[in-house]
C-alpha cells in the first residue's frame, strides 16, 4: 500500500476513500505547508495530496535529489503553489480537479457582484451596528446591475460559468477580454481588443483568469485607471492578480465605486487599507466553499492517484 501525505483536511467521505486505498498521514493542521515541509514530504511520501498555498515551489523541490513521492494530486483547480516545471523534471506528475469547482465559483461572483453594487455589506453592518434609522427614499443607493454590461477578464469554464449567470440571470451585456480567441461562449458575448478596452467599457468587471508568472499584478494602476467611476470590480481567481496597492487607492479615492473580494495577495492576510474600507466586500476564500463541492474535489483527487498508481492514464494531469 503506497503512502499519502494529505495536507489538510478534507470531507469524510473523501478522507475514507483516501483511507481504504493508501497508507495516509494527516496532517494535524489547517496551515498550509512551508517550503520545509513540502521538501520532507517528497523524500517520505509516495504521494502527497497538496492544495492551496502548500510550498511546493523550484527551491523545495530541487532540495530533495531523488524524491519518493511521485505524484502530487492537488486538491483545487489553481496550482500555481506548485511549480509544475520543477516537479516534472523530477518525475513528478502534478494533477488537479477542474470541472468540479467551477459553478460554485461563478455563484460566489455573482454573490460578490451583487453585494457590492447593491451594498449589502456596508448595510449589514449599518443594521448589526444599531445606528440604522430606518428606510428612506435615498438611503445607501447602489447600482442596479440588470441590463449593465460585465466585463469578464479570463474566459475559461468560470469565465462562461460566470457570464451565462449574468447575461441569463440579469440581462448583461458580456464583453471579455482572453489571451486567446474563443468561440462560443455559450451566450451572446463579445471578445474585444485589449484588457483596457474591457476595464473601460464594463459596468462591473469581474477576475477569472489563473494565477501565474503572466497574471501577476494584471490588474494594476493602470488597469484600474480606466475603469469608470460607477464600476466595481470582483477577484474570485488569485488574490496576486490584482494589486491591492493599487486598488487600495483607487477605493479611497473614489476612483472607482467599490470591489468585492474572494482572494487576497498574502492570504489569510488582509491589508488594513481594504479593512477599513466600507465599499468592499471581503470574503474569506469561499469560492468552492459547499460540501458537495468539496467532496466531488477530493474524489477527483482521488481518481488521479488510483489511476496513476494503477498505471492508466490519469484523468487531470497538468
Amino acid at each position: 500500500m503506497q503512502s499519502l501525505l494529505v495536507s489538510r483536511a478534507l470531507p469524510d467521505a473523501v478522507m475514507e476513500a483516501l483511507r481504504a486505498e493508501f497508507e495516509v498521514t494527516l496532517r494535524p493542521t489547517t496551515q498550509p505547508m512551508s517550503e520545509d515541509e513540502a521538501a520532507t514530504a517528497l523524500a517520505a511520501y509516495d504521494a502527497v495530496l497538496p492544495t492551496l498555498g502548500d510550498g511546493f515551489t523550484a527551491a523545495a523541490i530541487g532540495r530533495v535529489a531523488t524524491p519518493r513521492c511521485k505524484i502530487l494530486a492537488n486538491f483545487g483547480v489553481g496550482y500555481n503553489h506548485i511549480d509544475v516545471g520543477a516537479a516534472v523534471a523530477k518525475g513528478i506528475t502534478v494533477t488537479n480537479t477542474p470541472g468540479a469547482v467551477t459553478d460554485a465559483t461563478a455563484d460566489i461572483a455573482m454573490t460578490l457582484i451583487l453585494m457590492a453594487a447593491r451594498r449589502a455589506g456596508e448595510g449589514e453592518r449599518l443594521v448589526r451596528s444599531g445606528e440604522w434609522t430606518g428606510w428612506h427614499p435615498v438611503q445607501m443607493l447602489g447600482l442596479h446591475i440588470g441590463g449593465k454590461t460585465v466585463g469578464i477578464v479570463g474566459m475559461g469554464r468560470i469565465g462562461k460559468a460566470i457570464a451565462r449567470r449574468c447575461q441569463a440571470g440579469f440581462g448583461m451585456d458580456v464583453v471579455f477580454h482572453n489571451r486567446s480567441q474563443v468561440a462560443d461562449v455559450g451566450v451572446p458575448a463579445r471578445q474585444l481588443g485589449s484588457l483596457a478596452e474591457v476595464m473601460a467599457v464594463a459596468d462591473v468587471v469581474v477576475i477569472a483568469v489563473p494565477g501565474s508568472v503572466d497574471t501577476h499584478h494584471m490588474i494594476n494602476a493602470e488597469a484600474l485607471a480606466v475603469m469608470q467611476s460607477h464600476a466595481y470590480l470582483v477577484n474570485i481567481s488569485r488574490g496576486d492578480v490584482v494589486d491591492e496597492v493599487a486598488l487600495i487607492a483607487a477605493l479611497a479615492a473614489g476612483q472607482i465605486a467599490g470591489a468585492g473580494l474572494d482572494v487576497y495577495e498574502q492570504e489569510p492576510h488582509v491589508p488594513d487599507g481594504l479593512l477599513a474600507l466600507d465599499n468592499v466586500v471581503l470574503l474569506p476564500h469561499l469560492g468552492t466553499n459547499a460540501e458537495e463541492v468539496r467532496s466531488l474535489m477530493g474524489m477527483m483527487a482521488v481518481d488521479n492517484l488510483l489511476a496513476f498508481f494503477g498505471g492508466d492514464e490519469v484523468p487531470n494531469k497538468v
